[in-house]
């Protein structure tokens, strides 16, 4: 189990935040100003909102095109693999929308609980982060590795999450019922799965900034997950990812052709064409490629 430490940064901030009954949240203001470098809409909430375009873009990236701009851009803590994966060839694209679970403590509980039960809202912490949901979110969850009674998700409330956002979720915890999980076509990341349903468990933040696994995650990074891991990508840099990763497909088909012609030595073509005549096709093809 994990030592738990995304809220600290962010305690004495959200104490003075509107509630949704949850302990911490951001308000728009400081949600505002934590994602301050975000160049696109937001949400009423102050979330960022990447546009639909460029998430769709974003499917046809790699891990490695990710890795390519994170580090060097100084975020190195952005990426979560050793997962189960519910389909492992769908790929998980969309904007994070954060939870944070502890370990029951009921004098904190009980505070969370009877302002959700005075506002009306679910009675179930799990299902009130999942009314939040809006098309194209992913439901990020801090459940610190827990696996019995650390299932976010069975079967009906995952068919909740494909109905409603049509992309899929990240659980640092578990899943139940998997069997009626399965069928859904969507992508899927957790840590276990066990019948047991969630428990002794209490729901601490919403859209604040939290841990999974090795990464910390913002309200808004948009979710990028593939066969290896989880990507959690700041908004302000998936643009010079995308326009890398152009160049990149179009360097790897060049190569790939040239090496499976059978002519060439691996060194003679890859990482980059040795002989200036072989240089020159790469750039002409490169140009074509990119209509310049």
């Amino acid at each position: 189990m994990k030592t738990i430490t995304t809220m600290g940064a962010v305690l004495f901030l959200a104490m003075v935040a509107p509630s949704r009954a949850q302990v911490f949240t951001f308000t728009r203001e400081q949600m505002i100003k934590y994602t301050a470098k975000n160049p696109y809409d937001r949400f009423e909430d102050g979330r960022p909102k990447v546009p639909d375009s460029l998430l769709e873009k974003a499917r046809e990236l790699t891990a490695e095109e990710v890795f390519a701009v994170l580090p060097k851009a100084n975020f190195p803590n952005q990426f979560e693999g050793n997962w189960k994966l519910l389909h492992p060839g769908k790929k998980l694209v969309g904007r994070a929308v954060t939870a944070q679970f502890m370990p029951h403590r009921p004098d904190v509980a009980d505070v969370s609980e009877g302002e959700a039960k005075t506002k009306g809202l679910a009675p179930n912490a799990n299902q009130r982060v999942l009314d939040m949901l809006e098309p194209g979110d992913v439901l990020v969850v801090d459940l610190f590795g827990k696996i019995e009674n650390g299932t976010m998700v069975g079967d009906n409330l995952a068919t909740y999450i494909y109905a409603r956002a049509k992309t899929g979720f990240v659980f640092d915890g578990a899943v139940r019922d998997l069997e009626g999980i399965y069928p859904l076509e969507m992508a899927g990341y957790f840590r276990g799965v066990h019948p047991s349903a969630i428990g002794n468990v209490m729901l601490t933040a919403v859209n604040t900034p939290v841990r999974i696994g090795n990464a910390t995650v913002m309200p808004g990074d948009v979710v990028f997950g593939d066969r290896e891991g989880v990507y959690f990508i700041p908004p302000h840099l998936l643009q010079e990812i995308l326009d890398k990763a152009e160049i990149t497909h179009i360097h790897d088909e060049w190569t790939k052709a040239k090496l499976l012609t059978g002519r060439y030595k691996s060194s003679e073509i890859y990482p980059t064409p040795k002989s200036p005549e072989l240089k020159q096709e790469y750039e002409d093809y490169l140009k074509k490629k990119r209509g310049k």
